[in-house]
């Protein structure tokens, strides 16, 4: 143990000493490694931070979720588009079947959605406002944040009550310092009384409406409003799995077969309607990310490479000014593991030097505001970055550190 100590203490002072004594050389050298662990640990963070904000803008369609639609989202090959449209649209009479009559889903929710709407209170007016009828469970589905007030109770739904709940920027809009919570709001000159506002959420890069400009009523009030059903009005049936079924091949089949059933369909006639599945687009995701992270890891490899020729580089020079040392203590009873380790544990410690400054310059890389997405230097990254650091430092320095282990003693003292 003191040895190991002795050692890795004998090889970082070296290593000092052969950055103060030729920084020049020693900071061109590093600079491959500084450079390589820069390119690949910024893009790994890129794209951890962009795949983390997608997934979080995803979270509209929620986990572990299917829905029933006209439209698959990923197209069939071969199937004639125009069969799409001449499918029925989803009933709430088919929402309140599948409610009572599904068994592999911990909940079953209506959703429907209409845009382009102003909304009024007093004197004051936003436009632009998205309204959703949902039905009770829609809490359930999608990650929905209470920032003030309450969400519907059962009592409220089922009957239709004329109840909302309004985003972050239609509350500031409307009511600006004011609290909403209870009171009235116009919608197509229906009034309705506010009972919570939505946490603010912010643009979503899928172009989804935020929640940020919606308004939430229960769908039978919606359905006073609007014809569900009616062309641009067709609404979506969306089922949350258990944590028994990750896969929902349950829910999937027990829903194909009780849609089939309701709607009539013989056994050799097709299905009328999509079973979409959140996991299809978080998989895709998944799939393009991995793809995106090895092509940018086979770029920086490249300039990993010019840094490990770059720690060889200085530890071939460091063995040939030390030769003289080298034979020195091989003559006092140093072995060759000793010195190769000495050597090997020098080299190491250089290029951590370089990879050190590559983390820095990725951590500055992060703290900057970005418009786009936020960047987040994790844990995970810079342990990355440290063991290929390292990685690079063993390959580097272990044929000069064995040249030096090799020397012999005699000839090493007459070097000079």
């Amino acid at each position: 143990m003191l040895l190991l100590i002795r050692l890795i203490w004998e090889s970082f002072a070296f290593a000092l000493q052969a950055l103060r004594a030729n920084m020049l050389r020693t900071i061109l050298s590093l600079l491959g490694v500084t450079v390589g662990i820069f390119a690949i640990i910024s893009i790994y963070t890129m794209v951890d931070s962009l795949e983390r904000n997608i997934r979080k803008d995803l979270a509209f369609i929620g986990q572990n979720t299917l829905y029933i639609q006209k439209f698959p989202w990923i197209f069939e090959p071969n199937y004639p588009w125009w069969r799409y449209f001449r499918r029925p649209s989803n009933t709430v009479a088919e929402f309140k079947y599948l409610e009572k009559q599904c068994e592999h889903a911990q909940a079953v929710v209506l959703l429907t959605l209409i845009g382009g709407l102003t909304v009024k209170y007093e004197s004051n007016s936003v436009k632009e406002v998205y309204l959703g009828g949902v039905s009770y469970d829609y809490d359930k589905l999608t990650d929905l944040e209470i920032a003030q007030g309450r969400y519907f109770n059962r009592e409220e739904v089922d009957a239709g009550r004329a109840v909302a709940l309004i985003g972050h920027n239609v509350a500031q809009n409307l009511f600006q310092v004011e609290s909403p919570i209870g009171k009235t709001i116009k919608i197509k000159g229906r009034q309705f009384t506010v009972i919570g506002v939505l946490k603010k959420e912010g643009e979503n890069i899928f172009g989804e409406p935020s929640k940020d400009i919606r308004i939430v009523i229960p769908y039978p009030a919606f359905s006073r409003m609007y014809l569900i059903g009616r062309k641009g009005l067709e609404p979506t049936i969306a089922l949350k799995g258990y944590d028994y079924d990750p896969d929902l091949l349950q829910l999937e089949n027990e829903v194909r077969g009780l849609m089939r059933t309701k709607r009539g369909l013989k056994p050799t006639e097709e299905d009328n309607f999509a079973l979409n599945r959140s996991e299809t687009l978080s998989q895709n995701i998944s799939s393009v990310f991995q793809t995106i992270s090895l092509a940018g890891g086979i770029i920086g490899l490249f300039s990993i490479l010019v840094g490990g020729f770059g720690i060889a580089n200085i530890m071939f020079v460091s063995v040939k000014e030390r030769t003289n040392i080298i034979g020195i203590q091989k003559s006092l009873g140093a072995k060759n593991y000793f010195i190769l380790l000495q050597f090997l544990f020098e080299a190491v410690f250089l290029s951590l030097f370089g990879g050190v400054i590559g983390i820095f310059l990725v951590f500055l890389l992060t703290i900057f505001p970005q418009d786009f997405f936020s960047m987040t230097l994790t844990i995970e990254n810079v342990l990355r970055g440290l063991l290929i650091a390292s990685f690079v430092g063993v390959v580097s320095g272990v044929v000069p550190a064995y040249v030096a282990a090799r020397l012999d003693p005699v000839e090493a003292i007459r070097a000079k």
